[in-house]
């Protein structure tokens, strides 16, 4: 099976709790909730040559899953700390994104939230590969979705995601595709399209997916390319009357899908990029690169 993934980095500098600092001056109580029970919430959002995209969108989605967690914070007033983290990290001119962690702070241990307590908040940029996705393609695992059921909280509580792309790296695979009762929800850290007689499948906005803010943006594109798109959980069942695959996600961008297993197997076997992912992958460079 493919293989090759990139070492990660550290990012020069942090923004912690209203201070900018070195990374590994930035520390956490051990009674930080983030860290005691991963009640917390998390964003990215890309700046292509250091413009935002679809930042409205991602501080709206930051906003709703701190709504949803009752952390209150209001996510428009991190706007500026989010421009202010891609200029001190040198990255004004180039292809970027940044990470926001909201935790629900620190206070005694207790399962229930506790009242009156100061988030922790971190938010750093760091360098993104957002060229050249198109002439790329993913091998992936097929697997079961071992999840929780409010998959559209985006929250730093991510084992069973952690795991399930585990599975795949060490198999030298990219991603993980999760099945729940037989149909396809989401990859461990990407929104599934499915392409079928130019019918693009997608799966329904609810508690079982996160709302991928790329996944909206394709969904417009799509609409402007009078491409037929239906929001429905697509069966692993149908999987052999698939014509394409592709992904999308904050930095995965549009990544057509090569190849799928299972068990061992083989079970998806496109070798060449199709022809409605690459309109759908050229217009999103367009929206893109043109900001």
């Amino acid at each position: 099976m493919p293989g090759g993934h990139k070492v990660k980095s550290y990012p020069e500098i942090v923004y912690f709790n209203g201070e900018w600092m070195k990374y590994d001056q930035a520390k956490i109580s051990v009674f930080d909730r983030g860290f005691m029970f991963g009640d917390g919430i998390y964003e990215v959002t890309p700046f292509y040559e250091g413009k935002a995209f679809g930042l409205q969108e991602h501080l709206a989605r930051l906003q709703y899953s701190m709504d949803e967690i009752m952390i209150e914070l209001d996510a428009a007033s991190l706007k500026p700390i989010m421009v202010e983290a891609i200029s001190k990290s040198g990255l004004s001119s180039a292809d970027a994104a940044v990470y926001i962690q909201v935790s629900r702070g620190v206070a005694p241990r207790t399962h229930y939230f506790p009242e009156d307590v100061e988030p922790t908040i971190l938010i750093y940029a760091f360098p993104a590969s957002l060229k050249a996705f198109e002439n790329k393609q993913w091998s992936v695992l097929v697997s079961e979705d071992l999840r929780w059921h409010r998959c559209d909280i985006k929250s730093t509580s991510l084992l069973a995601n952690v795991k399930s792309n585990t599975q795949s790296h060490r198999l030298g695979l990219d991603e993980n595709l999760l099945l729940r009762n037989g149909l396809f929800t989401e990859g461990s850290h990407s929104t599934i399209f499915f392409i079928k007689n130019n019918v693009v499948y997608t799966h329904p906005e609810g508690p079982q997916i996160l709302s991928g803010i790329t996944r909206k943006f394709v969904m417009e594109i799509c609409k402007e390319l009078n491409i037929d798109v239906i929001e429905e959980a697509f069966p692993f069942s149908h999987l052999n009357t698939v014509d394409e695959a592709f992904l999308t996600g904050t930095t995965t961008q549009v990544m057509a899908v090569k190849e799928m297993f299972t068990d061992g197997n083989k079970i998806y076997d496109k070798p060449e990029i199709g022809s409605l992912t690459r309109k759908i992958q050229q217009a999103f460079i367009q929206k893109t690169r043109n900001l």
